[in-house]
């Protein structure tokens, strides 16, 4: 069996998680095994439920009341709950903040070694792994001694793609949850990064506007803003950006923020420091503009505007504005 974890919200299943379910369904298929999910969340039941079409035979379904938000430790309780009595080759989670959560509290519960951020992974004894290193920067080839594979895979290093539909059973789970289990609970409140802007979230935005210290302040975000409105994106963020307070975490993009893959990725101000490139390098098309033209990130740019933001971002949005009037 190849256990992939399903993470969704609110009963919306996560993109993401989709694309490691897919390298799960091959993985399943080169191996001849079966491929099951594992969905949290009374409110992930017609997820659960759907997941057929990505050909899981079996989605485990975990509830119970005291789970009204994103819970780690009861997550990889119930991963578990679900591998315990079945001879599972890998469990696969996608290498988001959740996923690589659940990925190291389970190889805690489990004793279990954890490869992060894999590229290819061939299931034997041992398994091998391909991993990401170093922001993308380095490739790794290791093995797994054990006989479960925890991994991760790489976000957007795989396309989601339905296939080898079947009748997916639901079974529900009730692992014996402990108190310090739901002790550490983020509600879904506060997971939305983008609640109440009307703005789509990093993970599925094809349009971001991007902003570092170049930017100088909070409220210098105002015109950045305001394109990404304008284009029907949303904002990011360098680490040096929520480290200063301007904007929260839940913006940035990074090897410890979101990992994004838009069609156009516009970088303002931000200088190209390997972290954040880690999380943008993926983009169709990056626009720089920056005031310095050596600047680490102008090696990615397929567009660069050499200059200050404050005077180019006005330009760019009055043009804007002009193009869509007609």
């Amino acid at each position: 069996m190849v256990l992939v974890f399903v993470d969704h919200e609110s009963g919306q299943v996560d993109d993401l998680s989709l694309q490691a379910l897919t390298y799960g369904r091959e993985l399943a298929a080169s191996t001849g095994e079966s491929l099951d999910a594992l969905v949290i969340g009374a409110d992930g039941r017609d997820v659960a439920a759907s997941l057929g079409e990505y050909g899981v035979t079996t989605a485990h379904l975990v509830t119970d009341a005291r789970l009204t938000g994103w819970a780690p430790v009861a997550a990889a309780r119930a991963a578990q709950a679900a591998l315990e009595g079945s001879s599972a080759k890998v469990f696969l989670a996608i290498g988001s903040p959740r996923g690589n959560e659940l990925a190291a509290h389970l190889g805690a519960l489990t004793d279990l070694p954890v490869a992060a951020d894999c590229m290819v992974i061939s299931p034997g004894e041992p398994t091998a792994v391909t991993r990401a290193r170093w922001g993308g920067s380095l490739v790794e080839e290791a093995v797994v001694h054990a006989p479960t594979t925890i991994a991760t895979v790489v976000p957007h290093a795989f396309a989601a793609a339905a296939g080898g539909a079947t009748a997916s059973t639901v079974v529900e789970l009730s692992p014996s949850f402990q108190d310090a289990d739901l002790l550490v609970m983020a509600s879904p409140a506060a997971d939305d990064a983008d609640a109440g802007s009307g703005r789509v979230s990093l993970a599925d935005a094809k349009v971001i506007v991007s902003g570092g210290r170049g930017v100088g302040s909070a409220e210098g975000f105002s015109v950045l803003e305001e394109l990404a409105d304008l284009l029907g994106g949303t904002i990011g963020c360098s680490r040096v950006v929520t480290s200063n307070g301007w904007r929260p975490h839940s913006e940035q993009v990074g090897q410890t923020g979101t990992k994004v893959a838009p069609d156009l990725y516009i970088a303002c101000g931000i200088s190209g420091a390997t972290q954040h490139i880690a999380g943008c390098r993926n983009a169709k098309t990056m626009i720089v503009i920056n005031n310095d033209p050596e600047a680490a990130i102008m090696g990615y740019a397929d567009y660069a505007v050499i200059g200050d933001l404050h005077k180019i971002l006005p330009a760019i949005i009055e043009q804007t504005q002009k193009a869509k009037a007609g």
